[in-house]
């Protein structure tokens, strides 16, 4: 253990333990981020090297996807160690060095833990699967199979097909929400919770300063194993799994949801209480997602936030759309903490998801900014990164691979981070990336963009620090949501300080009429921001207006 790493990273912490509130956090793919060593694959040294221009942002986190030992059949999410660093990624002290690298620079530190389960590398299930009378025999979900040999009930895999694996040792089936070399833990035995935050107390003891958990919803499954009903069609939509996958066919009733989980999650925060960390859980459900955000996040005694993927689907949000989404969240979240994503590392980069040309992603980024919660930025958003074209001989995900070509997978929003424009490579590696690096990118590099005051990137540091400059918008409340066509409205307000937001969501000018009062801009510097005039503001397409009542 580094000592001095854990005793300046507890001091770090005890300045503000409610740091999550608002905060923005910038996520790192850390396979593509920055590779230091030339072997075509990103590591830790290559993100410590690279966090000044994280700071440069103005976020206040990182969150870095899984650098754990793992055999990589779904790039570090089929964790064999929870404990210790992949080689590919580095040692445990370069970590350590990260950590120490992001606290000297202001940033907090979240990881990407993997709790639901594990890869069947890992010793735990070696030793489960190896007989049903072993110690660690009901830390997996085992069950026989129906007399006709088939699995027990009907559940599926998110990757397509049966949940279900057979195992010739134990002759019985394992649970698996995923791949079948990721077998699902048993949260009903006790054991495994405490593994788990035994996990978790290895990492803050580390000193990091909170956890991005995937898939939070799934931890506990339904113990009498009974099938899910069907989804009528009407229902069925693929912001979670794409429609070509039969996943799409069932509510998730039993598979996952399950109200013991709240037990768990209350001692995960009661651990991570006593560092001053947070948490931000990834709720995937495409029928009940807000529900159990607002389930996952009420109070003081569970998640500090989650996010649900109303955000990451495939269609561009409409003003209409933000505005059901925000009154949902006011109705089943009213006590929680929502964070907003558009992009991460599962789905389509928005900038080619919802087609949207350069005023387009200026203005929702600015709107992200202004909406209650908290943000997650997903490493190459901030420089309008389109989706990557990945030719089906260069695919490494086994989701694209299993449903290519009406479905081509991961690939193309994880292609490595293009840094400057004159190495072939994007000044990522100096080897053979582990993904080609695209061509479309390198006209969007940070060392290109950094030269260009117009930029993308420049907005978006603009548009964190106007978030920064008014408590209003990172933790007030949000009041008065209106839509008129594609005109959105609100104000947010905090101890005083009230902001009117107006929002042009469309290709088409419109006018938007300001609440009574004195106003004046709170964005003059933000492009793609109209100053206030008397009453009114017009609004040309893809433009906002963010002003501020004056006072006295």
């Amino acid at each position: 253990m580094n000592a001095k790493v854990q005793n300046t990273s507890l001091t770090h912490l005890a300045k503000d333990p409610d740091w999550w509130r608002g905060a923005v956090i910038y996520q790192v793919y850390p396979r593509s981020f920055q590779d230091s060593n030339g072997d075509g694959i990103g590591d830790l040294n290559g993100i410590a090297d690279r966090l000044p221009y994280i700071a440069s942002l103005g976020v206040d986190a990182v969150w870095i996807s899984p650098f754990f030992t793992s055999p990589m059949k779904d790039f570090g999410y089929d964790v064999s160690d929870y404990c210790d660093v992949d080689p590919m990624f580095g040692s445990i002290s370069d970590f350590d060095t990260v950590i120490e690298t992001a606290h000297s620079l202001g940033l907090k530190v979240m990881i990407d833990l993997v709790l639901s389960h594990t890869s069947d590398q890992h010793p735990w299930f070696a030793e489960s699967r190896s007989s049903r009378e072993n110690a660690k025999s009901d830390w997996y979900v085992w069950s026989d199979p129906k007399p006709d040999g088939t699995p027990p009930n009907n559940w599926l895999s998110i990757f397509g097909g049966s949940g279900w694996q057979w195992d010739g040792r134990r002759l019985q089936y394992y649970l698996h929400n995923f791949l079948s070399s990721q077998p699902d833990l048993n949260f009903h035995e006790p054991a495994v919770q405490n593994a788990l935050l035994d996990v978790a107390r290895f990492w803050l003891d580390r000193g990091v300063d909170g956890f991005r958990l995937d898939t939070i919803n799934f931890y506990v499954h339904d113990k009498q194993l009974r099938d899910n009903p069907p989804l009528p069609m009407d229902q069925r939509n693929s912001t979670i799994a794409p429609q070509v996958n039969p996943y799409n066919h069932q509510e998730h009733l039993y598979s996952k949801n399950q109200p013991e989980n709240l037990a768990f999650l209350r001692k995960l925060r009661a651990l991570m209480d006593g560092y001053g960390a947070a948490a931000v859980g990834e709720v995937g459900d495409a029928q009940r997602g807000l529900e159990i955000l607002g389930q996952y996040t009420a109070g003081d005694d569970l998640m500090q936030m989650c996010y649900a993927f109303e955000f990451l689907a495939n269609d561009q949000p409409t003003a209409t759309d933000v505005q059901t989404v925000m009154d949902r969240v006011a109705d089943v979240a009213a006590d929680g903490w929502p964070c907003w994503a558009f992009s991460n590392h599962d789905v389509k980069r928005h900038a080619s998801r919802w087609e949207l040309d350069a005023d387009g992603l200026r203005l929702m980024t600015t709107l992200m900014m202004c909406l209650r919660g908290s943000a997650c930025i997903y490493q190459g958003e901030e420089l309008g990164l389109p989706e990557a074209d990945v030719a089906f001989e260069d695919l490494q995900d086994p989701y694209g691979i299993e449903f290519w070509p009406e479905f081509k997978g991961r690939d193309g929003c994880r292609t490595p981070m293009v840094w400057e424009p004159s190495n072939q490579n994007g000044g990522f590696t100096a080897g053979k990336p582990w993904l080609p690096v695209s061509h479309d990118h390198m006209d969007k590099s940070v060392a290109g963009q950094e030269d260009d005051a117009d930029a993308l990137l420049h907005h978006y540091r603009k548009a964190i620090a106007l978030r920064k400059a008014h408590d209003a918008l990172s933790q007030g409340m949000q009041d008065d949501m209106k839509v008129t066509g594609n005109l959105l409205t609100f104000t947010r307000e905090l101890n005083g300080e009230k902001l009117f937001c107006a929002f042009n969501i469309s290709g088409v000018s419109q006018n938007a009429d300001l609440p009574s009062g004195a106003w004046e801009s709170a964005a003059s510097d933000l492009r793609g921001t109209v100053a206030p005039a008397v009453n009114t503001v017009h609004l040309p397409a893809w433009h906002c207006c963010i002003a501020v009542k004056k006072t006295g």
